[in-house]
């Protein structure tokens, strides 16, 4: 196929597969767990690799940060439970359970020179340790085979990425332990060493095993990723008895260069494969995630015969869809999504295969066909989900969300947990076309929006400075489902992409083109400003704040703008975001500016109270009707989250006043509070409702800004709350 109609198919897929096309059964998020809930006294907590009890009840994940595994009840999942925290003496790799018992791999290393690890068994009820062996060195993976008699650990002996530039070798070189359980329990007569050296082409002196899975007939598959190599292991006999290399692979159009645009266009060399986690495919087909670690990163997966033959490559395609859902990770651009973690499981009788994509917080739903894979849907996760496990009996799904940012004022990891059922994907709610050229409208952070004034569902949206490459604005048809950006103009000043733009709000300036509101940073030479462009999306004209509203600045400025009336009488009202130096605390300034006369005036929004630790502010308005409606939010995330709500002022108290002297203050009205539609999506509740416009129809339609991925999950949510 070739790839223009490969990524038609996609596009296609995604489109229909979203909508319930098929009526078929689809996967949607029912919970997540902020794993902090089980060890509030640690300062990081993580969520890495997860493991499920037989009867699917509890969730077990390795939490290196806090050194060691907690639990999660999810006999109710809908409702998951702290269900208690173990210190494993060390830093937990992986985890896999076997009946009453949990088999954790724990890192103990001194040093990359002097690595050591063990195997901690434990007792799962009473959360006691009934033993530890020592392994040797540094384990990464751990897994077991299906008859539970047999467990498999990569013992990795990483290499130090300062020395060196992280070139291999760097000896002690890794090994695989296989561990044959004597009537279930671990004994020292029961573990072997297996070497893996001198298998590969690269480093073969070196080998550092990563991932390791068995198939049903105790044949053992190990990634030894920087050795891009696969090696096939009798686990009965623990003999390597096959394997192949990776190989090397280029990818076609993709985005390549850091530089603030999602571009397309570019077209990366053949780099090795670098595979980290690996599934059988039945026993005789094998699927690499591909995330590279060194030289590698081809941005996908491989389905591999079992002689290294391959199958099936995604090439792009990962990348691809990333940019269409406005995941795509710009800022990391060498490895693209960096698919990472992978799970295979039978649903009934359809079997699927689940591809966690760190850098793009998405996870890939496949059905393995036997040859070229059906995409089915994508899923939202936390943010860098590290680890999954499919729980078929429970037509369930659990992610391990790696990422722990509260010390950042961010979200902390989190386990989510998805469920099989009849019904529309409620994911995503919006995601672009592909160009003229076969290429994916690339988009993030929808920061301000307004609607078409005669073609109800039809809305203009800006990207903020996350994408100050290329600032744009977006067509977007929101009586799709989900909506979609159907176009995408790029600002420009003087033929050339415009720079030193924070695009924040934008409204129709009644003539064809639009008024943009800039939010300023001094400290970047940003300025705070009003940009007026035509319908191409070229600057005619612009308005910066005046000086003796300047004298008073911050970073946090101007955040939307609604026009009120037209020709010689347009009124622009602009949100600010915050109070400046010149406003009383809980003060905020909407600012008057008339095109006509180039004269501002201002009264003052009283803003709600600020949370503790946080702070209140504005990030939208729009015009309809005999009001301006308002956006007002905090600043916090998650369970931290409380204000993310719609007022309402009426435009007859708008009357603006001189700057120079005392403000009106308006009084303002509660239209929604926003908090409920955000916890609909049974994620954590996000803290950026940045966009809200109301359509010719007069319904509201309300977006978050999801800071591209950057700090964030990338997860973006638009809505209607119907009409007004």
């Amino acid at each position: 196929m070739s790839r223009t109609k490969l990524l038609a198919a996609l596009t296609t897929t995604l489109l229909a597969t979203t909508a319930g096309v098929n009526a078929a059964e689809v996967f949607n998020r029912i919970a997540s767990f902020p794993v902090a809930l089980n060890n509030a006294e640690a300062k990081a907590t993580s969520s890495e690799i997860i493991a499920a009890t037989d009867d699917g009840m509890m969730l077990i994940y390795s939490d290196s940060p806090a050194g060691g595994i907690g639990f999660v009840d999810i006999t109710d999942a809908k409702a998951p439970k702290a269900a208690g925290f173990m210190d494993m003496g060390g830093e937990p790799t992986s985890v896999t359970i076997i009946g009453a018992k949990a088999y954790v791999a724990v890192n103990t290393s001194e040093s990359y020179v002097a690595p050591s690890g063990k195997l901690v068994v434990v007792d799962i009820a009473s959360k006691a340790v009934d033993g530890e062996f020592d392994l040797g060195g540094q384990p990464d993976s751990i897994a077991h085979n299906k008859d539970n008699t047999i467990l498999a650990i990569a013992i990795e002996n990483e290499r130090d990425e300062e020395l060196n530039d992280g070139a291999l070798p760097q000896l002690p070189a890794g090994y695989v332990v296989i561990v044959t359980l004597a009537d279930g329990a671990v004994t020292e007569a029961g573990i072997k060493k297996v070497e893996v050296t001198g298998l590969s082409e690269i480093a073969p002196e070196d080998a550092e095993p990563e991932f390791v899975a068995f198939n049903d007939a105790d044949e053992l598959a190990v990634t030894l990723q920087e050795n891009n190599w696969v090696a096939i292991i009798d686990a009965k006999t623990a003999t390597v008895t096959g394997g192949f290399s990776a190989g090397e692979t280029g990818v076609s159009g993709v985005d390549t260069k850091k530089d603030g645009r999602i571009d397309f266009t570019a077209d990366k060399k053949p780099v090795p494969r670098e595979p980290d986690a690996v599934k059988w495919l039945g026993d005789d087909r094998l699927i690499t995630a591909n995330e590279g670690d060194w030289n590698g990163g081809s941005r996908g997966f491989t389905i591999f015969g079992r002689d290294g033959t391959i199958q099936f490559d995604s090439g792009n395609t990962l990348d691809v869809s990333a940019a269409q859902l406005g995941h795509y990770p710009d800022f990391r651009n060498k490895k693209g999504v960096e698919p990472e973690g992978l799970d295979v499981a039978t649903f009934g009788d359809q079997r699927y295969f689940f591809v966690a994509e760190e850098r793009s917080s998405l996870i890939g739903v496949y059905k393995d066909t036997g040859a070229e894979p059906e995409l089915v849907q994508y899923l939202p996760s936390g943010i860098s989900p590290e680890g999954l496990i499919a729980i078929p009996s429970r037509n369930l799904l659990a992610t391990a969300n790696e990422t722990d940012l509260r010390e950042d004022g961010g979200v902390g990891s989190h386990v989510m947990l998805y469920e099989l059922a009849e019904g529309e994907a409620a994911f995503p709610s919006i995601i672009s076309d592909l160009d003229a050229d076969g290429h994916p409208i690339g988009w993030a952070a929808l920061s301000g929006a307004v609607a078409d004034s005669e073609k109800p569902g039809m809305l203009y949206a800006v990207s903020d400075s996350v994408l100050s490459g290329a600032p744009a604005i977006y067509t977007i048809d929101a009586t799709a489902k989900p909506a979609h950006i159907t176009a995408k103009t790029i600002v420009t000043r003087n033929g050339d992409t415009a720079q030193k733009l924070d695009l924040e709000g934008i409204t129709l300036d009644g003539e064809g083109g639009f008024w943009l509101a800039n939010e300023g940073d001094a400290a970047k030479l940003v300025p705070h400003a009003l940009i007026h462009v035509d319908a191409e999306g070229a600057i005619i004209g612009e308005a910066g704040l005046p000086v003796e509203l300047l004298a008073g600045q911050t970073r946090f400025g101007t955040e939307g703008v609604a026009a009120v009336g037209t020709g010689d009488d347009q009124v622009l009202w602009v949100a600010m975001q915050r109070e400046w130096k010149d406003d009383a605390k809980g003060m905020v300034k909407l600012l008057a500016y008339t095109p006509a006369t180039k004269s501002w005036g201002a009264v003052h929004y009283p803003l709600e109270a600020a949370p503790e630790g946080g702070w209140v502010g504005l990030s939208e308005i729009t015009v309809h009707g005999d009001y301006a409606y308002i956006v007002e939010r905090d600043n916090q995330i998650g369970d931290k989250a409380g204000l993310k709500a719609i007022y309402r002022v009426k435009l007859s108290d708008l009357v603006a006043a001189p700057l120079d002297g005392e403000l009106p203050v308006v009084a303002k009205e509660l239209v929604r509070d926003l908090v409920p539609d955000l916890k609909s999506a049974n994620g954590y509740v996000l803290d950026k409702v940045e966009s809200f416009a109301i359509d010719a129809a007069g319904n509201g339609y309300v977006i978050t800004d999801n800071d591209g991925t950057d700090d964030s999950s990338g997860e973006t949510m638009f809505w209607s709350i119907g009409a007004l």
